[in-house]
């Protein structure tokens, strides 16, 4: 069960009194009336210490000294009488009454007739209680002989202290029930002010554990409750700071986990590609060198034509493995770029040239449009082989007028090359896959041409490590490819304008 801490607080309290108010009323039960004695006993001590040494051989003190002792001695309701040795008061306090009864008392006492309850006993004094039966009161009694020789009696009435006791007791009962009542009212509103920011961080904890952040602490105060709020504040802070660091890294940690299944069907895709890709050459290459085996055909034409087909599936599957040896290394980083600035009009002459027999036996008419001169920047070998993938995936897939134009432009600080051919389009769902590897849209054309799939891909890895664009585009009549590379001119025309404003 549950215990709020404002009613733990009003018990307590409550509790405290009680015991504190019991332990006084046992304290005046058992020990006020032994302490009384004691400090009475005390009080007599010190009047007869005054006494003994401010007395005069005559039994008296100075004027001044009588006055002084006397408002002692009324102060502490003392009672005296000095004597001779003959019990002839010589000194008394004034307006006493029953002088011969202390008198006769201290007579008595000198001669041993008459005596008390002893207290304390030496020489030069005793200590009693004693009984007054011609009075009807209890005294407290000091007697005994001076330094001077003179005889003494005080005394001090203590009739009164088992009543005040008692009605001291009688007293601390009805305070202590008003102490409880009172004090528990005011402790139950005193602990509101306590329980009621207490009340405000637990509410501010639940929160808190409910991923609640904005929850802050706004009761103030220079005290340890309000300390302890700024000290949530600061951990709710610190705890929002933490959870966002734990929820980027388990994001980033989501992505490994993402990026390494998608590398993984990566490379079951491409073991999947490859195999499929080298199935059909290895196939060939392995029924044609059977059937050269067995002699199934003696003539000579016939063992050319299955050599033939040997040699060039195994070209195909050559050409394959060294396309595939180049993308991995532009795809992880291992293959060197580098930057140098070419002719780019001279190199796409140059492989319109190289291709030209392949053009005249596709029937294809191959033209470029552009400058004679392009000073470009870029890995001069790289961008041959662009120029190369494109221009092969141009002839094996031209058709209709059977053109391929290669046009190259300038644009600000770049130079754009089209390579353009006629022919049938490629279908808009297939022009973002077409950069994939072995990604064929005509699958059943391509084992026409020989194509693998993966030229592509390569123009792809090549331009993303110049960190330059290219891309594709349908025409009305055919397919558009492009790239792009930064001008060789515009470094130049800086350089020079920079000159002229140093003249």
């Amino acid at each position: 069960m549950n215990i709020s801490i404002r009613k733990q607080l009003t018990v307590v309290f409550a509790g405290l009194t009680v015991v504190l108010f019991l332990a006084n009323f046992l304290v005046n039960t058992f020990f006020l009336e032994d302490f009384y004695y004691i400090q009475k006993q005390k009080v007599l001590r010190e009047a007869y210490e005054t006494l003994n040494e401010n007395i005069n051989d005559f039994g008296i003190m100075s004027t001044d000294d009588t006055k002084a002792y006397e408002q002692m001695c009324n102060e502490n309701g003392i009672s005296f009488v000095v004597t001779n040795e003959d019990y002839v008061e010589t000194m008394w306090m004034k307006n006493m009454n029953n002088m011969d009864i202390i008198l006769a008392r201290l007579n008595g006492y000198g001669i041993g007739y008459d005596s008390g309850v002893v207290l304390e006993e030496n020489e030069d004094y005793t200590i009693q209680k004693k009984y007054d039966d011609k009075l009807g009161l209890n005294f407290l009694e000091i007697w005994g002989r001076l330094d001077k020789g003179f005889y003494f009696l005080m005394r001090i009435s203590i009739e009164g202290i088992q009543d005040s006791v008692r009605i001291s007791n009688e007293f601390i009962k009805y305070i202590c029930v008003i102490g409880v009542l009172f004090g528990s009212v005011i402790i139950w509103f005193v602990s509101k002010r306590v329980t009621q920011p207490l009340n405000r961080l637990t509410e501010l904890s639940k929160r808190m554990a409910d991923l609640d952040f904005d929850a802050k602490y706004t009761g103030g105060g220079g005290n340890e409750i309000g300390q302890l709020g700024e000290h949530f504040n600061r951990m709710s802070e610190n705890l929002e700071k933490a959870y966002s660091q734990l929820l980027t890294a388990n994001n980033e940690l989501q992505k490994d986990i993402e990026r390494k299944e998608q590398i993984d069907e990566m490379r079951k895709e491409f073991l999947s590609n490859v195999s499929h890709e080298l199935k059909t050459p290895i196939a060939l290459i392995q029924g044609y060198a059977e059937g050269l085996q067995e002699c199934i055909n003696d003539d000579e034409e016939s063992r050319e034509f299955y050599c033939d087909v040997i040699m060039d599936e195994a070209g195909k599957m050559n050409g394959l493995v060294q396309k595939l040896l180049t993308l991995n290394q532009l795809e992880f980083g291992n293959d060197q770029i580098v930057m140098e600035r070419f002719d780019l009009a001279v190199l796409i002459q140059n492989k319109i040239q190289s291709v030209s027999i392949l053009a005249q036996q596709k029937e294809a008419d191959i033209s470029y449009e552009g400058e004679a001169c392009l000073p470009v920047w870029g890995d001069e070998f790289k961008v041959e082989e662009i120029i190369t993938n494109y221009l092969s995936n141009a002839l094996n897939h031209i058709g209709g007028a059977h053109k391929i134009r290669v046009s190259a432009a300038c644009s600000a600080d770049h130079v754009r090359v089209t390579v353009f051919n006629t022919g049938e389009q490629i279908p808009e769902e297939d022009i973002g896959r077409i950069w994939d590897k072995f990604y064929k849209v005509d699958k059943a054309r391509t084992r026409e041409y020989g194509g693998s799939g993966v030229g592509l891909s390569i123009v792809k890895a090549i331009m993303e490590s110049f960190h330059q664009k290219y891309g594709v585009y349908n025409t009305q009549d055919g397919v558009a490819f492009w790239f792009e590379l930064k001008d060789g001119n515009s470094d130049i025309e800086e350089k020079e304008s920079g000159e002229k404003k140093d003249e």
